[in-house]
């Protein structure tokens, strides 16, 4: 396979071993994504212990379960600039760190304020690890493998989702009085299942003081020759000195990076940057978070039991993880772009289908009873659901925000998508528990909406990156015509 962008002479093949350090480096980066899954997803087995034991209103249990977000956002707007400063790798030890003092204060909470607060704590190491680990990723890996390893980083935050689902049913099974009962080593069931993620958390702090820096961010360094020696490691030696000096000409300019160098003609922000926002915008707008945040308490509310709930849960975890496989076999086979409209097309249609469920369903004190066909069709619809997102628009979006931005914006544009994507991810968790209290129809036919939405503006809006080499993204950047024009086709 060729290494070189479009219209480059083919390069040579991969050394033996190559492909393989590319992986293992990718991989090491994608756990802070497995903790991005694990923290996101842990909340959800706690959240009627947390309603039960702190005597919380629906509105405030949004606000708990989404308090993390706002310091995702808060992390994901600093890590651009700060591993600009410090490189890559330090922010990830910086993350990890934060990852043990969160869970640890989670665990030991004593009211809800005590515990929305480490969540925030928590939620800036997941900010920054959301950033981070595609940059990384896409700096170190060669352009015809950069898709599978960039989806790299969905495949852990869907194993840190299902990691932590599995967890919590475990300890739900073994404890006495479910999620707000006692474990049997001590304390309430729900404390263990915060704790749990000290163990990636510390895994992921030693592993990050083993992998090597970015070659970009070591040129920007001016460290060439540290640079020259990561690279040697994931491509070909013959092609180690043009890669070199390709970076070093994307870098030409090399002075710090502020936000103001995103700036442009078009709504303040250059084209590619909106394209990069609005792709993280709808990401979460399609509704996804609500599945992994809330479907406990979702299944309980529509008849299953807490157990059954959880297990249920577990199942929609586990498609999820299935599903990201064949995103990572097909994205550098037939692109991105066509990924994100089937994707898009296939979450509305499954969301249609929900909401129909939901909105017809019979009240029942107060909540939608699903029985029979209706029930069996509104899972069905939640696991397919999840296979459109999972093989489309999870892994791919994370990709793209890793590789569409030049060499001197990556990291800031990349913090600024992020936090937007947190945000609406915020957005989406805190509304939920109000809108579903009005009706479950109505909240799915506000996700429906955005997946139409969505489609319409990848099929206007979103260039093709697949094959490009980072250094020759400027075309998406540069270019002064309409947005449409900007971000077409490649």
């Amino acid at each position: 396979m060729a290494l070189g962008g479009s219209g480059d002479p083919p390069r040579q093949a991969h050394p033996p071993g190559s492909a393989a350090t590319a992986l293992l480096l990718a991989g090491a980066a994608a756990l802070g994504g497995f903790l991005f899954g694990y923290d996101s997803s842990v909340i959800n087995g706690t959240v009627d212990a947390l309603r039960a034991q702190f005597q919380l209103s629906p509105v405030v249990v949004g606000l708990v379960v989404s308090a993390a977000l706002l310091g995702c956002a808060a992390g994901a707007w600093c890590a651009g600039p700060i591993s600009d400063r410090m490189g890559r790798v330090r922010v990830m030890q910086i993350a990890a760190m934060l990852f043990v003092v969160s869970s640890l204060g989670s665990a030991l909470a004593f009211n809800a304020w005590d515990l929305t607060f480490w969540r925030v704590v928590g939620g800036l190491a997941v900010g920054a690890a959301s950033v981070i680990a595609p940059a990384y990723i896409a700096e170190i890996s060669p352009a015809d493998l950069r898709g599978r390893l960039g989806s790299l980083q969905q495949m852990a935050i869907v194993l840190g989702i299902f990691a932590a689902l599995v967890v919590d049913y475990v300890i739900v099974r073994v404890s006495h009085g479910g999620a707000g009962g006692d474990f049997p080593w001590g304390g309430t069931a729900w404390r263990w299942m915060f704790a749990s993620a000290i163990v990636p958390a510390v895994m992921y702090g030693v592993i990050a003081t083993r992998i090597p820096e970015s070659p970009r961010y070591l040129v920007k360094k001016r460290q060439l020759d540290r640079a020259r020696q990561v690279l040697a490691k994931v491509m070909n030696r013959g092609d180690v000195d043009v890669k070199l000096g390709e970076i070093v000409r994307s870098l030409a300019s090399d002075r710090p990076v502020h936000l103001r160098d995103l700036r442009g003609s078009r709504l303040g922000l250059l084209p590619i940057v909106w394209v990069g926002i609005l792709l993280s915008v709808f990401q979460q707008f399609a509704g996804i978070n609500v599945i992994f945040y809330y479907s406990s308490s979702l299944w309980r509310a529509v008849g299953f039991s807490e157990n059954d709930a959880m297990l249920t849960s577990v199942i929609n975890s586990v498609v999820n993880v299935v599903s990201t496989l064949v995103a990572i076999a097909l994205i550098d086979k037939i692109g991105r772009r066509p990924l994100l409209l089937a994707g898009a097309a296939g979450m509305a249609i499954m969301l249609g289908i929900m909401t129909l469920c939901f909105a017809t369903a019979p009240v029942v004190n107060g909540e939608p009873h699903l029985g029979g066909v209706a029930g069996t069709t509104a899972l069905v619809a939640a696991n397919l659901y999840v296979v459109a997102f999972a093989a489309t628009w999870g892994p791919v979006v994370w990709v793209m925000l890793g590789e569409m931005f030049t060499n001197v914006i990556r990291a800031s544009a990349l913090a600024v998508a992020a936090a937007a994507q947190w945000i609406a991810n915020w957005m989406i968790t805190t509304t939920f528990p109000g809108l579903s209290g009005v009706s479950l129809g109505l909240a799915y036919g506000l996700y429906t909406a955005f997946a139409l939405l969505a489609f319409f503006f990848v099929l206007r809006n979103v260039p093709e990156t697949k094959g490009r080499e980072l250094e020759d993204m400027d075309a998406l950047q540069t270019r002064s015509a309409p947005t449409r024009e900007v971000t077409g086709r490649v």
